[in-house]
């Protein structure tokens, strides 16, 4: 039973670094593009659908995995291993990752993939692309600390565990929301006519 734990974690695990390379790679692409001009929108698309499914397979594997180490683990421990204040707080963030993974599947990267921008997108639907974006980041982060970090079992509570997660989302949010506000001022300004210079030319 042990070798089949240590299986399912090394599995779980795996899955969740690819997902977090493919989320933090997409990251740093959308905040370069913001930094020096986007790129062509066959070249977005593409990367968004090839990234949209590599994160639903890793997914899909994390859920498959972790589902079956909590099964071992309850095998081994019973009722009381649900008790723990880390597992709930992994369950927790990781419904959130999957609401915000089909939010972000049937409203935010149609909306991106038709717009061809972040910058070009209505500004409700730009606020909830920023917001599920730092939604993202931050879960899948939180999630693997937790996940690595085995000393946290019972030692906090469900609260003390989750008391810094929100304020990071609200941070991400906040700091690409400055960005993004940044990145189209700049735009809208190099779209500006400037007759002036036309003028003094004469």
């Amino acid at each position: 039973m042990e070798f089949l734990r240590l299986g399912l974690i090394f599995v779980h695990l795996v899955a969740c670094c690819v997902a977090i390379g493919l989320v933090f790679t997409s990251d740093v692409a959308m905040v370069n593009n913001l930094l020096k001009g986007p790129v062509s929108n066959e070249h977005d698309n593409a990367h968004m659908e090839s990234l949209q499914r590599s994160v639903v397979i890793a997914l899909i594997f994390l859920w498959i995995t972790g589902a079956a180490v909590i099964g071992v683990d309850y095998l081994d421990k019973g009722m009381s291993y649900f008790s723990n204040p880390k597992l709930q707080a992994k369950v927790i963030i990781v419904l959130l990752l999957t609401y915000n993974g089909m939010l972000l599947h049937r409203a935010v990267l149609p909306a991106l993939q038709k717009a061809g921008s972040l910058l070009d997108l209505e500004l409700g639907v730009r606020m909830l692309a920023i917001f599920s974006g730092a939604l993202s980041g931050v879960s899948w982060l939180y999630a693997a600390m937790l996940g690595v970090g085995r000393p946290l079992a019972w030692k906090y509570s469900l609260f003390e565990l989750l008391m810094a997660y929100p304020v990071l989302i609200v941070l991400g949010f906040a700091m690409m929301l400055a960005l993004t506000q940044w990145a189209r001022k700049r735009s809208m300004a190099q779209d500006i006519p400037w007759p002036l210079t036309s003028m003094n030319a004469r």
